[in-house]
Parts: structure tokens; sequence; C-alpha cells
């Protein structure tokens, strides 16, 4: 739901009727993942999508329905060889599909409140992670608790309980149920995950009672690339449309400039290891170092192979490769931290021009990100679509019913 929250805001903002489908599970191989969401507002408009058109149509027609009877319903979608009519997936995956209709008149008041602030923070580019029941009682299924990090959520909330998290809304079960599930959902979104949870009616882990899909949206990862060079300006454009906020860093100011680097979110102009040192990073930063000069590079790799990111890559030819590591091993840095370097960067594509090179870094950026092999699909039986790793992402969910 929260991948298309800009959409939302606004249609709330302008107080339209319409009725969200999310996927709320997952089973084999499927196009998109858990919190993919379509909406359908009172006049038949579309926005977002559940799957790759498989659904799409019967999806729409839920939703329909959805604001015609105001009910909360969850819907499997599957693939039968038998059943040559059914609507499925094509992939032969299957997946759970809840639809939730959304009406100024609604009675409940708080899952309004709750709903519009999930919304309304994610729009902005705000930290926010969203509860709701998928599998339970039929009174309590779509219910949502909105849940914020403390210092953001300011005197408006609900209640904190001692999670750690404030929140709105309630899962309409016992006050024990929301704390608990408020503190689940600061876990995932500390880690800007999206997965599910399961708890009992009383807040406690038994199994047999909800579960709660929880979704986060966090601000973008950032990806820093370090040298102003031509290679640079294809990779940042790469870096933009794989959703990353980047940052071009360069010592030299003539090369550090807007004018050469218009779509990037920051240009720095500073010796990249200081920059390193005094700007935030965490487990989701890649790290691009494209400047292939010792005096840049070494004191750079040294800090960036010891900070929590995600990706460290350097590039150069092998022969600049292993310059670089001796020269590295010589400034202190341990094997185990040597391990960490992807250098030379990029997957092997036979890339030549900047834009090829930037397609290789990114490819494999994308790779370590989601645990790819790098190898071609056609004669592999490596799974096209798979369960994310816990590091991030959206987690492997299990099915609802």
């Amino acid at each position: 739901m929260l991948d298309i929250a800009e959409e939302l805001h606004r249609w709330a903002e302008q107080g339209r009727d319409f009725a969200v489908a999310t996927v709320v599970a997952v089973g084999g191989s499927a196009p998109r993942g858990p919190g993919a969401a379509l909406a359908v507002d009172g006049k038949g408009t579309v926005i977002g999508s559940v799957s790759g058109g498989c659904v799409e149509g019967a999806v729409y027609e839920l939703c329909r329905q959805a604001l015609a009877d105001g009910e909360t319903v969850v819907e499997r979608f599957g693939y039968s060889d038998e059943d040559a009519f059914a609507v499925g997936l094509t992939c032969g995956g299957v997946i759970d599909v809840m639809v939730t209709p959304v009406t100024p008149a609604a009675a409940d008041a708080p899952w309004r409140a709750a709903f519009r602030a999930a919304v309304s923070t994610a729009a902005r580019g705000g930290p926010v992670a969203v509860a709701r029941v998928v599998r339970g009682p039929a009174g309590l299924l779509g219910r949502i608790l909105t849940v914020r990090p403390e210092e953001a959520a300011g005197s408006g909330s609900e209640g904190s309980g001692g999670s750690g998290a404030s929140y709105e809304g309630t899962l309409g079960g016992h006050a024990e149920l929301d704390r608990t599930a408020a503190a689940e959902a600061r876990a995932m979104l500390d880690s800007g995950r999206t997965g599910t949870v399961g708890l009992s009616q009383d807040g406690s882990h038994c199994p047999g009672g909800l579960t709660l899909l929880v979704e986060s949206s966090v601000p973008p990862p950032r990806m820093i690339v370090f040298g102003a060079v031509d290679f640079a300006a294809a990779l940042v454009r790469a870096g933009k449309f794989l959703g990353y906020r980047v940052t071009v860093c360069d010592a030299r100011p003539v090369f550090a400039t807007r004018a050469r680097f218009p779509e990037a979110d920051d240009i720095v102009v500073d010796w990249p290891h200081r920059y390193l040192r005094r700007t935030a990073v965490d487990g989701r930063t890649a790290l691009c170092v494209l400047t292939h000069d010792a005096k840049f590079d070494v004191p750079l790799l040294k800090e960036a192979l010891r900070r929590p990111v995600a990706f460290v890559g350097a590039m150069g030819s092998r022969r600049t490769h292993a310059d670089r590591n001796r020269r590295l091993r010589e400034a202190g840095v341990t094997e185990r931290e040597l391990a960490r370097l992807r250098s030379p960067i990029g997957l092997d594509l036979g890339a030549r021009t900047p834009e090829e090179t930037a397609l290789s870094i990114a490819a494999e950026i994308v790779a370590t990100r989601r645990g790819g092999t790098g190898v071609p699909l056609t004669g592999s039986d490596v799974p096209i679509h798979r369960a994310e790793r816990e590091r991030g992402g959206a987690g492997a969910l299990r099915l609802v019913r």
C-alpha cells in the first residue's frame, strides 16, 4: 500500500471513495511482492499494480465490490491446470490479496486517522510502518496500526506503551496487542523491511491468533559516487533510476559541478575519505569509488571497508586492483575487510561505454542486494523470483489462509 502512498494521500485529501488491494502473501514465483498495491476510486480510476497483469482485472472487480458493500476481503489467486477459466498467475505462483474500502463516511474514525497518517507520512518521504490484520476474526480483518519513530510522531499519537514507537489506530483486540504490534512494527521499520508477524489477540506470540502484515516506508537508500569522472554521470542516472539518493563527491571543484551532474541529489567538494567520515551511511548505502587514484582510493577505501554499508566497489583494471590491495594491506586493512571490496566493480557485461559500465555496476549492486548470482537465466535452474534475504527489503511471507 505504501508504494502508492502519494496517490492515495491525494485521493484521501480530495475526499474520494476508493478501495485498496494489497498483496499480503506470496507463495512460489510471483511478479510482485508483499505490500504491492492497486487502488480503484468511485469513478473507476486505477493506480498501482498487484501483478504483472495476470489478475488485475479480477482485483479491479473486487475493489468495485468492496466499494459497493463496504467489506474487507482476502482473496487467493493461483494457477490451476485443471481449471482453464480460473483467474491466476501464469508464472505458477500464488498470491493472497486483501481488499479494503476507504470512504470518508466510514464509521471507524480511528481507522481513517491511522490510514491518513500512514499515507501522508509516506507521501512526504518520512519513515512509517503500517501493521494490518490480514488473518484473524472477520471483525478484525484489515484493522490498522500506523507506527512512526517516536521522535517523529509528535504529540498526536495514541500511545507508545514503552515500545520505542508511537502509534495511531488500533487492531481492535486486547490493549497489549497494540503495544506488542507497535514494537514489532518499529523493529521492522528500523531495518526497512516488510513482512508478517504472528500474534495472539492478547499480544503474545502464541500461534493460531492473528497474522499482521507490516509494511515499512523509509527514505531512499544512499548511493555515494566518489570521483567526478565521465563514468560517474552515467552511474548517477542509473542510481536515480534504481531509487537511490545519489551524492557525487570529488576533491576537485573544477570537476564536481552541477553542470556536469545535473541529476545528482548532492554534489560535495571535499576529500572523499574526509567526507565519508562525516556523512551518515547505513546498511543500505552503496559506495562506488571511480577515482582509481591511490592518493584518493587508499584512505577512502580504508574508511569505507570499516563502515556498516551494503556495498563497497572500486573501479580499475586488474593491475590497479592488485596494486590497490597491496597498498590497503600496508595501510592496515585486514583480509576480512578486504573481502568486502567489490573490485574491479561491476558484472562482466563486456561494457565499453560509460552507460554500459554504469549498467554493469548497477547490476552488481542489485545482485548483491538481492542475493542474485549474475548468471544468465537462460539454461539456468536458478529461481527467477526469490524470497529476499532477512537483511532488507520485503521478507518472504507465509500464505495467510
